[in-house]
């Protein structure tokens, strides 16, 4: 009895399992394919740098910081804080549906303001565009300095469209 006990105990018997959720969801991520893939719209601001707009992956779409320049012109809009946020969230927008996503969609949000003083002005611009239940959950911070002398950037986490998810070219 003693030595069945040690035979069962050797390299195979002593190795721990995997809890089944996580093999399962390993299997699942492994079937699909689980590559992130980059997504690009030409209806919005090109990076100024070397970033990709947004990366879709698995049910996901993880955007870029997006700060207020126009698509078509490429330079900073000219305004106050409540029309460099309509561009940010415009500029957004664009992204998220070349992704298969919406603004309804996102889950999660960080807005870098320049001044956060600025927050209430920026607040009351945001809150037209995030009217879903529930509202994405948000981190606000003052940034030191923001590119090109933006006041605002905006980056964010939207659910995809599952007929969206399942397509493999997102350009």
């Amino acid at each position: 009895m003693k030595k069945k006990k040690q035979q069962q105990s050797g390299s195979r018997g002593t190795r721990a399992r995997r809890p089944l959720a996580a093999s399962r969801s390993r299997a699942k991520s492994t079937r699909a394919g689980a590559k992130p893939l980059e997504v690009r719209s030409p209806a919005a601001p090109l990076p100024v740098g070397p970033y990709s707009q947004a990366v879709a992956h698995g049910g996901l779409l993880f955007l870029s910081g997006q700060i207020p320049l126009d698509p078509t012109t490429q330079k900073l809009v000219a305004g106050e804080i409540e029309e460099q946020t309509v561009r940010v969230i415009e500029n957004l927008a664009a992204v998220l549906a070349a992704g298969g996503s919406s603004l309804a969609s996102v889950v999660r949000t960080t807005v870098y303001l320049a001044d956060l003083a600025l927050f209430p002005r920026m607040n009351a611009v945001y809150a037209r565009y995030f009217e879903q239940v529930p509202r994405p959950a948000r981190a606000t911070i003052q940034a030191a300095a923001l590119p090109l002398g933006a006041q605002i950037e905006i980056d964010a986490i939207a659910v995809r469209d599952r007929k969206a998810a399942s397509h493999r070219k997102l350009r």
